[in-house]
């Protein structure tokens, strides 16, 4: 019998821009979603069976953010899936031909082949393309905690200069969820962990009971929280607030001495769109010729160097497993010290980036799978638990104000508002204070053209406020298609608001926009009323 005296509760934050461009499939853009699909969801769908089939008692959060919820139910999109699929898997079948001078690239290329062939069985006949459908299945049985998020990922901090978009934010994203789970949600993954006390009376309202906020949200509330990031806080309005433990974290993302640095581990950069021949791989690169990452990786991150060896894939999983041993052995040592120092047992808020497994360390969904069975077989002193089962377990909390926050680079705001990206902000606080003029001008109007064409009005502000434009921007990748998103959303918002206003509404215009942007297709513009 185990001496329970804390808990661990792993967040994955499973977000994507909306990427859809029906009018072509030369968007590169598109393949995030297809590579997050084959390297994220499918392997953490697969591994959470795999516990559920072994009679592994686990438990998981994971936030679906409405853009993603979009695409994956997008069937134009699951079609550009599965095509993407089977060019992989004609790539595979090349290599496996190609690298037949070399007995371990070959077993590699057969890897690859294998593991596409299986995605697309995966996707289409046991999902019937829904994964959506798969991770509901883990939520009905109880092992995993579904939340949501901001509609479109809009930054709340910033966004709140104009209140009601930040309650449209938090109103289509809990309807979204709704819609694809048949409940609502508990608990919320704030955009980018961006805290701002204006929130609250717009979470209440919607029935959001917590969030997740990063560390020094709660560290520097007031009053001070007497057990720091280590029991959750709740604010005068009534929101409860859980907060990133530093220790585990660092564990998993430093650059320094996190686990995906292990150097057994496949190494994300070095892919073979960029080493092969160049006309060998012309037809599975970019449509302009641009040579960009396949997915097929051959190599580990082997030293700090130059220098590459061959990916080994049982090497790999040593390497996963003995970091799940390490960092089972680091809760239980903190949860020891922590619980002798506290009238209640602590839980350890684990939040990652739900990429992060798979796609930047390919091995994560691994190391989870292994990690959650030595917590339920080895003797340590906590369990797994999701936030909502906190709360119900323990609901008196601390009352204090979470401080103004996102986990975002220097903790503040300035990776969503710097010299780089400045500018966007008078265009998203212009069009949000003109729909909000629109829903009062207009209010619950029967005109079935002014009603789409407002509903239209809401859409485009959602797209244009997704804070993964303004981190691109500031990141330095992809900078273009990240400006040229945010001026077509403002730009089709414009059009339309002075359509709207000057009484004349050009149906092609509308039907044309509404076919490229086709996300939320049950919206309603009075909630910025």
């Amino acid at each position: 019998m185990k001496n329970i005296r804390g808990y661990v509760s792993f967040i994955l934050h499973a977000h994507l821009p909306f990427v859809y461009h029906p009018e072509s499939e030369d968007y590169l853009e598109e393949q995030w979603l297809f590579e997050a699909i084959s390297e994220t969801y499918i392997p953490l769908l697969l591994n959470f069976k795999k516990l559920e089939d072994e009679n592994v008692r686990f438990r998981i959060t994971m936030s679906l953010t409405p853009p993603l919820l979009s695409m994956l139910d997008n069937k134009l999109l699951q079609q550009r899936y599965i095509k993407y699929l089977e060019q992989h898997i004609e790539l595979s079948e090349k290599e496996i031909e190609r690298t037949k001078y070399d007995k371990r690239l070959n077993e590699l290329s057969k890897y690859y082949y294998n593991r596409y062939s299986n995605d697309l069985h995966i996707f289409k006949d046991i999902y019937n393309c829904n994964l959506i459908s798969g991770f509901k299945h883990f939520q009905d049985i109880g092992v995993l905690e579904i939340i949501t998020c901001g509609a479109t990922h809009g930054y709340f901090p910033i966004l709140y200069v104009n209140e009601k978009t930040v309650r449209a934010q938090i109103g289509v994203g809990v309807q979204t969820y709704e819609k694809y789970f048949g409940k609502k949600p508990r608990g919320i993954w704030l955009p980018e962990c961006g805290y701002v006390p204006q929130a609250d009376k717009y979470l209440k309202e919607f029935g959001i009971e917590y969030i997740i906020t990063e560390s020094h949200g709660i560290l520097y509330a007031d009053p001070t929280p007497i057990y720091g990031t280590f029991t959750p806080i709740v604010s005068p309005g009534g929101v409860i607030a859980f907060g990133r433990d530093i220790e585990s974290s660092k564990q998993v993302w430093s650059s320094i001495i996190g686990y995906p640095g292990d150097f057994n581990y496949r190494e994300y950069y070095r892919d073979i769109g960029y080493d092969v021949d160049y006309d060998y791989i012309k037809p599975y690169i970019a449509k302009n010729g641009d040579r960009v990452h396949t997915g097929i990786k051959y190599y580990r991150i082997t030293s700090k160097g130059d220098f590459k060896d061959y990916y080994n894939i049982q090497w790999a999983k040593d390497s996963a497993e003995k970091q799940a041993g390490h960092f089972l052995d680091s809760r239980t040592s903190q949860i020891n010290y922590l619980a002798d120092n506290m009238h209640v047992p602590p839980i350890v808020v684990c939040p990652y980036d739900a990429e992060l497994y798979g796609h930047w360390w390919y091995e994560g969904p691994y190391w989870l799978y292994i990690l959650f069975k030595k917590i339920y077989y080895d003797d340590c002193n906590f369990e797994l638990i999701t936030p909502g089962e906190y709360i119900d377990k323990y609901p008196e909390m601390q009352v204090a104000t979470p401080c103004i926050s996102s986990w975002g680079k220097n903790g503040y705001s300035e990776v969503w508002l710097n010299g780089t990206n400045d500018y966007v902000h008078k265009h998203l606080h212009v069009a949000g204070d003109r729909m909000v003029e629109l829903a009062h001008l207009f209010p619950n109007v029967g005109d079935t053209i002014i009603r789409k064409a407002l509903n239209q009005c809401a859409r485009e502000l959602l797209l244009a406020q997704s804070s993964d434009w303004l981190f691109i921007i500031t990141n330095g990748t992809m900078v273009d298609y990240a400006k040229r998103r945010i001026k077509d959303h403002i730009g089709r918002f414009t059009e339309l608001y002075d359509q709207i206003k000057n009484s004349h509404i050009d149906e092609d215009y509308l039907k044309m926009v509404q076919e490229k942007d086709a996300i939320f297709p049950d919206i309603d513009y009075m909630i910025y009323y």
